[in-house]
């Protein structure tokens, strides 16, 4: 076996391996053997069929996966031994004019076109000044989340008047109407009929419930209070969207009940709800615990903003590369080949962004030597459980529900890879925090998400 490799402008690869037939004949023969011994041929009994007959029915299909499998091993082997960075998988180069015939006698040459990745050199230490926004807790943000955690806990109290403004529900009877305004005979009927008049698209539908009481019969025309709606008019008469689509009638509603949302009290009980019993026991302990628990999602905000800033930073230090675009194009045609050359085309040039920060970031974590364990990537996944609690409010999970939920998440593939490179994250931000020199800025929230846009 004989293997070169040429780079002449350090990006474009060309490697040349050359096998003989003693690189892969005894894998053919110790193969043969092992076909011979489990082959049902008739006329012979199991392990007695001639050799020769194994030859002929087996020979070419494993002699070609003896040398594919050989130039494969021996071909990652080079790249590897040879620290050979090299970008998506090897393609078989136009260089070479001949295909190698596997039926015919050794030796045989393969000729791949390599991608090599850009050579460059990034490190970061106290002279790189980087810009770290710490997001703090403002008067404004604890007041929306006061009003959430009051709005979470509220409940619906029974009311005589409707008020448009304060989203009230109404509930009533509906029933369909013909051309007079007559109760339709064998008509849609609906009892105890939810509706909420301010989600209404159109106002002029909308208006006919202002100031509506208890009793009250409202006459509306759901085809025109929803005018592409479908999906509203079939849940609201119970019937299926192609009978919604035609349906024209007005509509009786007579309210029976009318229902306003109301925040819960900002008390005890809510301290309670929120964070756990006797946790809290007034209002000021109440808002610095809120404080207190936007701390981890507002500093993971500001390591997420610092790790987009180390970004531009580096590729700013790093310049302009120069990729081997031909061959990247290929390789990405091949994983794409249900989207074309368009699809390439037109995401080439994000491509390339992404995998220059890549292989930045593989300079940046090995400098950092940063390592990452099964504890890291649980972690990762009980972040992203507690944070989908909070979405819902609840904040004071216990432990064990964190980690069966965390169980949960890891048991899929694609969310265990993306657990990894969180944990790579959070690792490598703590670790530059530490190195480079940081320009501390203090801003709001708002500010921060103004900033992201």
């Amino acid at each position: 076996m004989n293997i070169s490799f040429e780079n002449p402008d350090k990006v474009n690869g060309l490697l040349t391996i050359t096998v003989e037939e003693s690189d892969f004949q005894d894998s053919v023969e110790k193969t043969l053997k092992d076909y011979r011994k489990k082959a049902n041929i008739p006329g012979f009994r199991p392990g007695q069929a001639p050799m020769g007959l194994i030859k002929r029915q087996f020979g070419a299909s494993v002699r070609y996966d003896a040398v594919n499998k050989f130039v494969g091993e021996q071909l990652y082997k080079y790249i590897k031994d040879n620290n050979i960075q090299m970008l998506g998988e090897p393609l078989p180069s136009d260089k070479q004019e001949t295909p190698a015939d596997i039926e015919k006698p050794a030796p045989y040459t393969f000729v791949f076109d390599i991608a090599v990745a850009p050579e460059f050199n990034i490190t970061l230490d106290g002279r790189n000044k980087i810009d770290y926004y710490t997001i703090k807790a403002d008067e404004k943000l604890i007041n929306e989340q006061v009003d959430m955690y009051a709005g979470r806990a509220g409940s619906y109290e029974k009311v005589e008047e409707y008020d448009g403004e304060k989203n009230d529900m109404l509930k009533g009877d509906l029933r369909e109407l013909d051309a007079e305004g007559n109760t339709k005979e064998g008509g849609i009927t609906v009892e105890a009929a939810v509706l909420m008049p301010s989600y209404i698209k159109v106002d002029e539908q909308k208006d006919l419930f202002k100031g509506a009481k208890l009793g009250d019969i409202i006459t509306f025309n759901p085809r025109k209070a929803y005018p592409e709606g479908e999906a509203e008019i079939s849940a609201l008469l119970k019937i299926d969207r192609e009978v919604a689509k035609e349906l024209e009638s007005d509509f009786s509603y007579q309210i029976t009940e009318i229902s306003r949302y109301k925040k819960a009290e900002i008390n005890q009980d809510l301290f309670d709800q929120v964070f756990g019993k006797d946790e809290v026991k007034s209002e000021e302990e109440f808002r610095n615990k809120i404080a207190e628990s936007l701390k981890p999602q507002l500093e993971t905000n500001s390591n997420f903003k610092f790790l987009l800033d180390v970004r531009e930073y580096c590729e700013k230090k790093v310049g302009e590369l120069t990729w081997p675009d031909a061959l990247l194009k290929r390789v990405m045609l091949l994983n794409n080949q249900d989207k074309g050359e368009e699809f390439v085309e037109k995401n080439y040039a994000e491509s390339i962004k992404q995998l220059e920060w890549h292989l930045i970031k593989e300079q940046l974590v090995k400098a950092a030597e940063v390592k990452v364990e099964d504890a890291d990537i649980r972690e990762a996944a009980k972040e992203m459980a507690r944070m989908q609690f909070a979405q819902y409010g609840m904040t004071s999970i216990p432990e064990e529900y964190i980690d069966n939920y965390a169980n949960e998440l890891l048991k899929k593939r694609e969310a265990v890879d993306n657990f990894v490179e969180r944990a790579i994250d959070v690792k490598l931000a703590a670790a530059l925090k530490n190195t480079v020199t940081l320009n501390e800025k203090e801003i709001t929230l708002d500010e921060f998400n103004e900033m992201m846009k």
